[in-house]
């Protein structure tokens, strides 16, 4: 799980984000105390910055998928 805190988007989540997202391909974000606009915002942000898709967001929490071509963790279905 990435957390991000009061700093928001820095440069360090996005990496911490990016080596996760190698890592595991389905990662959990829990987003700091913000309004919901706010939230949308850096989900869409973040899936920007990481070429990952948004796949739930349940209140504060959201979780980000992104294929690792070299090793794939994950079977999707056809």
């Amino acid at each position: 799980m990435v957390r991000l805190g009061q700093r928001g988007l820095t440069d360090a989540v996005v990496k911490e984000l990016e080596q996760a997202l190698d890592d595991h391909e389905l990662v959990k974000i829990r987003l700091a105390s913000a309004g919901r606009e706010e939230r949308r915002e850096m989900i869409a942000t973040l899936c920007e910055r990481t070429g990952a898709e948004s796949v739930q967001q349940l209140g504060a929490t959201a979780t980000l998928f992104r294929r690792n071509t070299e090793r794939p963790r994950l079977t999707l279905p056809d």
